[in-house]
């Protein structure tokens, strides 16, 4: 045997046919047919050729598959007759082959043996769970020594799967023990081995090895590859030690170089498994293990320049664990001729959009239209859009003030002021209560920048410090680090941090338990991270309010939307001190106080602890009313010319449809979706598209590089789910939305990683080449980082970047009783509309309900109705429909209404502002009114408990129409209401639960 060294070589070899007829086939579009009902039969069988007389035959199966187990069931068909037999014996059964006896209905012909039977069951068609069906009995693992071969006649022909995206690939397609065993013994030597793999045959298995790598002598000293100048070219290295785990593995490349000199720099190369650059654009150093027979496989590649030179390129690449030998494989590359534009993007079966993965792209915290940069004015005070922030010398904030009308159509220049006074921290001493006074330096600022200012404060005492970081951006979000130091050992009887609101603008309450609408008189919140998503809440009027988070150093956006419990909050070590903190909202003096405390504690001296916090200052722009009435949304995919009879502009194409058919990953369908888009773009329409990344198809091109990452990209959990999904990604996975149609399976998102830089990065790419208009957030699982890069790669050019946010109802167990307008919160200075949503209730709730939690307009937002098409009545107050096509009332005979007054261009009074000039003198029914010279447009809407009729006050002053001449009516609408015409002073009929619209003129 030739002896082994560490110095291995090693040929890339990968042609763009092998990748076209590998992977790309693998993800053709549209679906192929399935050959028969996977859901009754499974997906995989193995094909039995018959020329027997015997009444009962027996058979081995070499399946090498490694979800097969002792007790599997299997299920044998008859080909000619479809008749269904039953094995009567299980000889053996183990993931590598099984023997059979049975008893065929004719000697002659085909009968397929179906190996990975399963019954669905699940909680519905959605999430299903692929149940395998199981032997009551296990049989024997191994063949039993007396086994000979097969009976005589009976062979098997091959093997098929259901489709070629269900099959077992060779990455698949299990070795066998003895296989193993010789291997080892040809390779006694080598503690661990490197198995190099091309692109094309992504590594699939942790546990168990394929029979391609046992097969060789070794591994393959050849790699020898193709590309073009300006590729990203990928490749994989797989580790397995057989011997002992490995520590620490580097991986470290040198220059390549070919006949001429000429360099490709070592630079330019990669290992996403070793290296990378997280979401938030900080470079990131990963720790790479290889447990004790387990496989890793590292994905690699280079970025190959433009103008780099054709020719062969030779160098290497060091794999260095930090317990075992380095061994040093050889790269051989080959270049040709051809630019490959866009760095082969547009070819991502070829993996060419891993560098996405580490993309920085749109990371500068540039500022967003509508806002405007940040300024400080001489007394630090910080001015953005309609809001202030005035910091006292403690760095912490003495006012915040907003300037928006009380109808938040404008921004007025008399400050709402929405303090009471300053915010602040309180120290109690354990041992008699008295307050820990703390000296402030003053605020010194460390950055200035349109996007952002950034300070510093320090404050002391002599057993305490509190070192104050705080940072404002343009959108209204105000961030604190706050570092508390024991200056010597001190127990403390709490810390509290006080906002006092003045009362005007702690009219509402959202958040910690409580559903939106009024502030309750006193409110008691305690921490309960497993079981609530909650950390804060938000206190305010329309035109000014707050949003408060607390967080601490550990803080980890939690799952949501039905995934909250398997994986939540993690408890601050300050704030929530082993849940002996909570939030108390209520009355003090003449101030409404939030108190923050974290209760009793010891330090040591030197001990730190993060009193970390979030502000939003709310709203965060004015209502842009007129976006509201011109753009008319049709939430379907359904030819050009159906929508434009509709009377919509912008379509909101789902996933799981003929264009967009896999869930938060466009990138199949694109030529179809560019061919939809471009028609619609002639008519006059604008496209958006569902994409986000809760959870991700399947269908992902790069899924085996993501799982090569363990739990970076994809959340930890029991697995199970659709069948695609347990026998090609196996474990420690979270299943979640299925399409049937589609065969569409996807994995849940572990949450904040570099699966958003991909995102943003794939955003970019869809804008650039598809033209989407922008995106429907079906729920969101990022945070304000992601969504600000996303606004400004839609926004670039001056496209229109159109995001419309819809969730269901979070305030249940699942969720962790949240409030979707809460959690979505720091989102919504860039979000359009806002479409909440499934499980809103809009019969059985108050107004106030209806305006915090639904329709966005304390936010500067707007938005439209979803469940059971919404109340219309109720939703006019808000400048609310619902959208077409598919629910019951359509908002057809609406928008013909707003038409034919004229809504576009008109002013929007709220009930809720002072000014409204048109009120009943019933306090549960509520106007809004919609005015323009001459004429008003009067939305009327009932809480009452009965029919009531009710009087109109009218100002006709601020209408600007003469009362005398003034004419007042309620036109048909279809759906909504029947014509009427009224006199001034009669009284107006109202239905319960609805409501009326009336024209004065």
């Amino acid at each position: 045997m030739k002896k082994r060294t560490t110095f291995t070589k090693i040929t890339l070899m990968l042609t763009a046919s092998l990748v076209t007829n590998t992977l790309w086939a693998q993800l053709a579009y549209p679906p192929e047919a399935q050959q028969w009902d996977a859901d009754q039969l499974g997906n995989h069988r193995a094909v039995l050729q018959l020329d027997t007389d015997q009444k009962e035959v027996q058979v081995a199966i070499p399946w090498r598959n490694r979800w097969v187990t002792a007790d599997q069931q299997v299920i044998l068909v008859d080909s000619a007759s479809n008749k269904q037999l039953t094995p009567s014996h299980y000889l053996w059964m183990n993931s590598t082959s099984g023997g059979l006896c049975f008893q065929p209905v004719s000697g002659k012909g085909t009968v397929y043996v179906y190996y990975l039977p399963y019954k669905m069951g699940g909680r519905s068609r959605n999430y299903p769970d692929a149940i395998y069906l199981k032997n009551s009995t296990a049989a024997p693992l191994q063949a039993p020594k007396k086994w000979g071969s097969n009976s005589k006649g009976v062979s098997v022909e091959r093997f098929d799967a259901v489709d070629h995206y269900n099959r077992n690939d060779p990455m698949e397609v299990l070795a066998t023990q003895e296989e193993v065993s010789t291997f080892l013994k040809r390779n006694a030597r080598e503690h661990y081995f490197i198995f190099p793999e091309l692109r094309a045959f992504p590594i699939k298995m942790e546990e168990q090895l394929p029979q391609r790598w046992m097969l060789k002598q070794a591994p393959s000293d050849q790699l020898e590859g193709t590309a073009q100048p300006g590729e990203y070219y990928a490749f994989q290295l797989g580790l397995w030690a057989p011997k002992q785990p490995l520590h620490d593995v580097q991986v470290l490349f040198s220059d390549l170089r070919d006949a001429e000199g000429a360099v490709l720099a070592a630079e330019l190369f990669n290992c996403i498994n070793t290296e990378g650059t997280d979401y938030t654009g900080k470079a990131m150093q990963l720790k790479v293990a290889v447990e004790t027979n387990k496989v890793q496989a590292l994905w690699c590649g280079v970025q190959l320049p433009e103008n780099i030179h054709p020719g062969t390129y030779k160098g290497t690449v060091t794999v260095k664990p930090a317990n075992s030998t380095a061994k040093k494989l050889q790269l051989v590359l080959h270049v040709s001729d051809g630019i490959l534009d866009n760095h082969g993007a547009d070819q991502p079966w070829k993996m060419t959009r891993l560098p996405w993965l580490n993309s920085t792209l749109a990371q500068k915290n540039t500022v967003i239209a509508p806002y405007t940069a940040v300024k400080l004015k001489a007394d630090s005070t910080l001015q953005i859009l309609g809001r202030e922030v005035k910091l006292s010398p403690t760095g912490l904030p003495q006012q915040i003030s907003t300037f928006f009308t009380p109808e938040l159509t404008s921004i007025a220049s008399q400050p709402n002021a929405l303090l009471y006074e300053p915010m602040h921290f309180h120290f109690y001493r354990g041992a008699d209560g008295k307050e820990i006074q703390l000296k402030a330096s003053g605020v010194q600022f460390t950055a200035k920048n349109d996007g952002e200012y950034s300070w510093v404060a320090n404050n002391r005492s002599t057993d305490l410090s509190m070192d104050v970081e705080g940072k404002l951006e343009f959108d209204g979000y105000l961030h604190y680090v706050v570092k508390i130091t024991a200056l010597n050992d001190i127990a403390l009887k709490d810390v509290n941090m006080h906002i006092p609101m003045r009362p005007q603008y702690a009219e509402y309450f959202m958040g910690l338990g409580q559903k939106g609408g009024k502030r309750p008189e006193q409110l008691t919140w305690k921490w309960d991270v497993a079981n609530k998503n909650q950390d804060g809440g938000w206190i305010g009027a329309v035109h000014g309010g707050l949003q408060f988070s607390l967080r601490d150093e550990h803080y980890s956006r939690p799952l949501n939307t039905n995934f909250y419990l398997q994986k939540p909050l993690v408890l601050p070590q300050s704030w929530g001190n082993g849940n002996k903190g909570g939030i108390d909202v209520g009355p003090k003096g003449k101030s409404i106080l939030v108190n923050n405390y974290s209760g009793s504690r010891t330090l040591k001296k030197g001990a730190v602890l993060y009193y970390n916090f979030n502000v939003l200052i709310t709203p965060f722009h004015p209502l842009n009313t007129e976006a509201q009435w011109n753009e008319r949304y049709y939430h379907a995919y359904k030819p050009v010319d159906s929508v434009l009879a509709s009377g919509s502009n912008v379509i909101n194409i789902h996933h799981g449809n003929e264009i967009n058919p896999y869930i938060n990953y466009p990138f199949i369908a694109t030529r179809e979706m560019k061919q939809y888009v471009d028609q619609a773009h002639a008519a006059g329409l604008k496209v958006k598209i569902y994409n986000t990344v809760r959870e991700v198809s399947n269908r992902v091109y790069e899924l085996y590089p993501l799982r090569s990452l363990g739990t970076e990209v994809f959340s930890p959990g029991k697995g199970g789910g659709y069948s695609w999904l347990q026998e090609h990604v196996g474990k420690n996975y979270i299943a979640a939305w299925y399409v049937p149609q589609f065969k569409d399976a996807a994995i849940i998102n572990s949450g904040m990683n570099r699966w958003h830089n991909y995102y943003v990065e794939g955003m970019n790419w869809l804008v650039d080449h598809i033209g989407i208009d922008g995106i429907y957030l079906d729920d969101v699982a990022f945070d304000r980082v992601t969504m600000k890069r996303i606004k400004r790669v839609l926004t670039k050019n001056g496209k229109p970047g159109l995001i419309d946010l819809h969730s269901a109802n979070q305030y249940n167990k699942n969720d962790g009783f949240n409030n979707s307008a809460n959690l979505y919160l720091e989102h919504f200075p860039y979000i359009n509309r806002l479409w909440f949503g499934e499980y809103f209730d809009y019969e059985n709730n108050q107004p106030d309900f209806f305006l915090t939690e639904v329709s966005g307009i304390p936010f500067g937002l707007m938005g439209e109705m979803l469940q059971d098409g919404g109340n219309p009545w109720r939703g006019m107050l808000y400048g609310m429909t619902n959208r077409m096509p598919y629910q019951k009332l359509t908002p057809a005979g609406l928008w013909k209404a707003w038409d034919e007054f004229g809504i576009k261009g008109s002013k929007m009074v709220g009930y809720w502002s002072p000014n409204v000039p048109v009120k009943t003198d019933h306090e549960k029914v509520l106007t809004t009114v919609y005015s323009k010279a001459g004429k008003a447009m009067v939305a009327i809407a009932s809480w009452a408990e009965s029919d009531v009729s009710v009087q109109l006050t009218v100002d006709w002053a601020q209408l600007g129409i003469d009362a005398k001449r003034a004419k007042l009516s309620a036109p048909v609408i279809k759906d909504f209401q029947s014509g009427a015409t009224y006199q001034i002073g009669d009284a107006i009929p109202i239905v319960k639960n609805k409501g009326m619209i009336l024209i004065i003129e």
